[in-house]
């Protein structure tokens, strides 16, 4: 079982469940259906199948549920069925959330050719269950960690002594590198020393292109700050390849779903 999803369940019964464990027949078997109560773009099947011994799915990770559609079926005891029930359903509403959240906004890019990206503004000890979620919902994920990739941001700028310092201190990681550069100073600098990868914060759409015009394609482009629904197709519009936005699964909202126990 995934750690975050023990934690959940310790979390949520401590000493055990009380109430079911009172009212309920231990041999008393169940069946549970999960129903979708709006439209939702579907996330978090892995942690249904690691909570239910038997379970099937009619819908997938990637796949729209419409409202009132069954999308899983459990079967199990029914005390089981009931003590699991809340975890359950926080997990597949935040990640169905997440899931909903980066579909629009892959809608909102549609025929552009920018890609959206998601970020590290992430619930804890939930990063892997959210960047799935959103990679089903069809953006493409950024670095998983501080591990995997080399981003350099203003503050390494300033405690390496520079860009040009900055860049020459990571040639030998063997890693994707990109780096921040906030005023056209520091994107020549980064230019003229290799870079390949630039991030560009905090810029209106209009000042987003004309630097990207000076770019030139010498290299990438992702384009951060803000960017939210409304805005993420004038962004994607100005030649960027990337842009990306922590309100995928920052500021996803949770879905409405409801869980229906009948007996067997």
């Amino acid at each position: 079982m995934l750690e975050i999803v023990r934690l959940a369940l310790e979390e949520d019964i401590g000493a055990g469940d009380i109430t079911t464990e009172s009212c309920v027949p231990a041999a008393r078997m169940a069946r549970g259906r999960f129903l979708a109560r709006e439209p939702f773009i579907l996330a978090g099947t892995t942690v249904l199948e690691q909570l239910y011994g038997r379970i099937q799915l009619h819908k997938r990770d990637g796949e729209e549920c419409a409202e009132s559609e069954v999308f899983a079926d459990v079967e199990g005891p029914a005390r089981l069925l009931l003590t699991r029930e809340r975890v359950a359903l926080n997990f597949v509403q935040r990640l169905s959330g997440v899931a909903t959240m980066a579909r629009r906004f892959s809608d909102a890019v549609a025929g552009t050719d920018c890609r959206v990206l998601d970020t590290r503004k992430t619930t804890p000890g939930m990063r892997m269950l959210e960047k799935a979620a959103a990679a089903a919902g069809g953006i493409v994920n950024h670095r998983v960690g501080l591990f995997d990739a080399i981003l350099i941001k203003n503050n390494h700028i300033a405690a390496a002594g520079g860009v040009r310092q900055a860049l020459e201190d990571v040639r030998s990681a063997n890693l994707p590198v990109e780096i921040e550069v906030r005023t056209r100073e520091e994107l020549r600098e980064a230019l003229e020393n290799g870079a390949t990868h630039l991030l560009l914060d905090n810029l209106t759409p209009a000042e987003s292109a004309d630097w990207i015009r000076e770019i030139g394609g010498r290299a990438q482009v992702e384009l951060s700050g803000g960017i939210n629904l409304q805005t993420v197709r004038a962004y994607a519009e100005t030649g960027a390849d990337f842009v990306s936005s922590g309100a995928i699964t920052h500021s996803a909202r949770a879905v409405d779903i409801s869980f229906r126990l009948e007996l067997i």
